[in-house]
């Protein structure tokens, strides 16, 4: 298969991907407006996401291998429960972190490299099923998501910068303990992949060096956060 129908597949895929995830919002959305009112819970939370590598060696003339940097993530949450035990959360995480890329073009004398600044940004729905573990005063849960992934990379040797969009998918486990009936403390550990998210298309359109490579990446964030959960009564 060409790198040029390689590309446009992965395009497909993700606009497919996208159309579900707006029709799945739209259907969520018309749901709950039948529904008598439930709790919500509003999280605020902070933690750590640890290094992912991602490379491309298809094309024997062209490559590129690079490091997303683990940091500090943070991210907004509320959470809608249809069901004392079933809830359907909305959450946003932002990381602010650096990409270390090398890679060499045919057009190259030598290995390139550029330290890109990286800004991540998940928009994901998922659901989370919840155990009560101690007198009402402990919940676990775990949790499934779906959503998108925007990347924006900034080129500090041109000052160039490009963003691109792609679908992401999750998973969670964690345990909330209630100080009171309505204010907790989250502890969670989450895994969240971003499908075709580094590659070619980010880095290395107007974004990196000014050439293009057709092919992408797949990588995969692993993470802790802790949070302040409110609960909301309706």
């Amino acid at each position: 298969m060409s790198s040029l129908r390689l590309n446009y597949l992965c395009c497909l895929i993700n606009k497919l991907a996208m159309k579900k995830l707006c029709l799945i919002f739209l259907l969520l959305g018309l749901s709950n407006s039948n529904l008598r009112s439930q709790d919500y819970n509003i999280t605020l939370q902070g933690g750590y996401v640890f290094d992912d590598s991602f490379d491309s060696y298809f094309d024997f003339n062209e490559f590129y291998e690079g490091t997303i940097e683990g940091g500090f993530q943070w991210g907004v949450g509320l959470e809608y429960f249809m069901l004392p035990d079933y809830g359907i959360e909305l959450s946003y995480l932002r990381q602010d972190t650096n990409s270390p890329t090398r890679y060499f073009r045919r057009n190259d004398a030598s290995i390139q490299f550029t330290d890109f600044d990286l800004a991540i940004n998940y928009i994901m729905l998922g659901g989370n099923r919840y155990v009560s573990l101690t007198d009402n005063s402990v919940d676990g849960y775990l949790g499934l998501m779906a959503g998108m992934v925007l990347a924006s990379a900034d080129n500090p040797d041109n000052g160039r910068s490009n963003d691109d969009a792609k679908f992401a998918w999750g998973a969670k486990l964690g345990m909330i303990y209630w100080f009171t009936d309505i204010v907790g403390i989250k502890l969670q550990t989450n895994l969240i992949s971003s499908v075709q998210a580094m590659g070619g298309g980010l880095y290395f359109g107007t974004g990196g060096a000014g050439a293009g490579l057709s092919t992408y990446s797949t990588i995969y964030q692993f993470g802790f956060s802790s949070g302040l959960v409110i609960k909301i009564d309706r």
